[in-house]
């Protein structure tokens, strides 16, 4: 973090404005502004009554330590579980802003301190003198809160969508659900997880039918994605001639298939390369059959109720199917790649059955 952005991160601690921090070090507003924008930096002289009025250290003013390791990350937030496990709820949560205050740059720590401090508030069954009272937690959420939105201000992305993700379930939890919506704006348009989070702000706020079409999509994005990797492993795995692998996984992207009840046509088509590899006629054969005379139950998914809120009319379009049809069955004819069906009946007839 800038020397600009820690200037402002603890002016607002203080809650101080621009203006009036400017005048207690008898400077303009403008020039703390531009600290904070780091167009400029303070002279050095004013590093030290910078540091006093935001009641900070000029370290940590400076950021001297300002990124830990993973390791240190990992030790501080063992700390604060074994603080929760053995002392007070309020003794655990002052060291996490001990600690916060003396790393305050490292938004990975302040999101991974908070996210715990949160979670054992919240989940936590447990009724005894380490959980705080209604009152308390509300306090206590609130810096979190603050905490949270910290880290959305990080540079790092993982870091942000970490932070929007905690925010929109605290959000969630309380029921504020229009500052919940605000959250998703720090993803992505095409990111599954503001997908999920709208579909449940949707079902939450009694937009049923939107729900329902938000999860619906979300699950037909996640088919094709999961079915996209799957065929990329299977690929792969027949490069590297692990057969075993290659079968393993074509039974998976079938499973899939028809665990979302895409239709027999999917079903079939995750084979076909492998056969080919293999030279097998009899699995080849099998395949190319069911493809060509079930290619109808290619939108067999437009009549499955999965997906009943965003395929309202089963879809049905007799000529793209004869078209397609044609399409593919020249390719299955084609000697070059399918040479080693010769002498098998279907194999030979499909010109002249399917074109």
């Amino acid at each position: 973090m800038s020397i600009g952005n820690v200037i402002r991160t603890y002016r607002k601690k203080r809650g101080l404005t621009q203006a009036e921090m400017a005048e207690r070090l008898g400077v303009t507003t403008p020039a703390v502004n531009k600290w904070e924008n780091n167009n400029t930096q303070p002279d050095i002289s004013l590093l030290a009554p910078i540091a006093r009025l935001l009641g900070i250290t000029t370290d940590t003013l400076l950021s001297f330590r300002e990124n830990l390791t993973e390791e240190e990350i990992s030790l501080f937030v063992k700390e604060l579980d074994r603080k929760l496990d053995t002392g007070t709820y309020e003794e655990a949560f002052a060291y996490a802003r001990e600690k916060i205050e003396e790393y305050p740059a490292c938004e990975k720590l302040i999101w991974n301190l908070a996210i715990v401090l949160y979670a054992r508030s919240t989940v936590d069954s447990r009724h005894n003198e380490s959980h705080p009272n209604a009152t308390d937690k509300a306090d206590y959420d609130d810096q979190i809160r603050r905490w949270y939105l910290r880290a959305l201000e990080s540079d790092d992305y993982a870091i942000r969508k970490s932070a929007a993700n905690s925010l929109c379930s605290l959000y969630i939890q309380k029921g504020q659900y229009e500052n919940a919506q605000e959250c998703l704006a720090h993803f992505p348009e095409d990111d599954p997880e503001r997908k999920r989070w709208q579909a449940l702000l949707y079902s939450l706020t009694g937009q049923k039918e939107e729900a329902y079409k938000a999860y619906e999509n979300l699950m037909m994005w996640s088919y094709n994605c999961l079915r996209m990797v799957l065929n990329d492993l299977h690929i792969l795995y027949m490069k590297d001639a692990d057969h075993t692998m290659a079968h393993q996984i074509v039974e998976v992207e079938r499973g899939l298939a028809a665990l979302f009840q895409m239709g027999a046509y999917q079903e079939a088509s995750a084979g076909l390369e492998l056969a080919a590899l293999e030279k097998d006629v009899e699995e080849t054969e099998r395949i190319m059959r069911t493809l060509l005379e079930d290619y109808d139950t290619l939108l067999d998914f437009t009549r499955s109720n999965l997906y009943r809120h965003i395929c309202t009319t089963s879809q049905s379009m007799p000529a793209f199917t004869e078209r397609m049809k044609k399409v593919l069955a020249k390719g299955f004819a084609d000697e070059e790649t399918f040479g080693y069906m010769r002498g098998n009946a279907f194999w030979e007839n499909v010109s002249s059955t399917f074109l």
